[in-house]
């Protein structure tokens, strides 16, 4: 019988997400593929530091043993590396005794093809056009910032996965977001007030916050390995909407922050969280000072036939 990845949270996380590839980029960057070829071939065998996405990989995957009949996280390696120099990455996965053991290896051509081909749930890399395009998929995906690596790796460090969203255009729909942007902030919280019994439609991370809710359902409220937590500019009187929306989605969140305007680096340093997920760069590149974060971008709109003629 073939190997069944439907009833799994899957995430697929670039080399650059899971690893401290700045070095070997910056060798890519000035001095071309062949010469980052060549230097990832001779140091195979020195095992890469950990990278901004590894604290949230290593936790996802210990899920696993909370469960005894089966596996509730795959983790899969989808890079742009070419099969002959990703066993660098690979003995690097083995030295932290990861269960990884799949990867998607395309040598410089696109991961979107892919990333539905392997139900994808969670897509995390620094290379925004595949983010893009997973995103345009209508998968949920994060460009990673790699300018920061702040928290250390912790060998023994128990299962505790914390992880922020943002709410509009990542959680939600950006619908409420562009009247903000067209009309202003007034326009903004009257038209929140008119629908506040009104669900807000669902944005690029809707479908991975709900089943990061239905894992936490199965795992059991008690003592949950999981703690979710909505990190928002909205305030009173615009929180109510996305509190009914979350009801009416039947969505666990465990910590909510309506804060107004004010900074996000801080909250979600105390909140300790392993990634934090926003659409605005202003935003991650504050909070990756603190803590990971990843910029969800917008999602294309397809052009019609009617406009390509024109």
């Amino acid at each position: 019988m073939a190997y069944k990845l439907d009833k799994k949270m899957v995430i697929g996380v670039s080399s650059r997400a899971l690893f401290d590839l700045t070095v070997e980029n910056e060798i890519f960057e000035r001095q071309g593929l062949e010469a980052y070829c060549q230097y990832q071939v001779a140091h195979e065998q020195d095992v890469l530091k950990p990278g901004p996405g590894f604290r949230l990989i290593q936790s996802l995957l210990r899920l696993n043993a909370y469960c005894e009949n089966r596996e509730l996280v795959e983790v899969i390696v989808m890079s742009r590396n070419s099969p002959d120099t990703s066993l660098r990455v690979f003995n690097s996965i083995k030295h932290y005794g990861l269960p990884i053991t799949r990867a998607v290896l395309v040598s410089g051509a696109s991961l979107a093809p892919y990333l539905n081909a392997f139900q994808t749930d969670l897509f995390l890399s620094a290379y925004e056009d595949d983010v893009q395009c997973a995103i345009d998929s209508g998968i949920a995906a994060g460009i990673i910032c790699t300018e920061h690596n702040v928290v250390p790796f912790q060998g023994k460090e128990q299962v505790n996965i914390r992880i922020a969203f943002d709410g509009d255009a990542v959680v939600f729909s950006d619908e409420s977001e562009k009247i903000f942007k067209s009309e202003g902030l007034h326009a903004f919280e009257e038209n929140e007030e008119e629908n506040a019994g009104n669900p807000l439609a669902e944005g690029p991370f809707a479908g991975f916050l709900r089943k990061l809710s239905d894992l936490q359902k199965e795992l059991g409220v008690a003592n949950c390995p999981i703690r979710t937590a909505l990190v928002t500019a909205r305030s009173a009187p615009a929180h109510e909407r996305v509190i009914r929306t979350l009801r009416a989605w039947n969505v666990r969140v465990d910590e909510a922050f309506f804060l107004g305007g004010l900074e996000k680096r801080e909250v979600l340093r105390a909140f300790g969280a392993q990634i934090f997920f926003d659409d605005q760069s202003i935003h991650t590149v504050s909070a990756s000072q603190a803590v990971p974060a990843a910029r969800v971008p917008y999602r294309k709109e397809k052009t019609s036939e009617r406009e390509k003629a024109i």
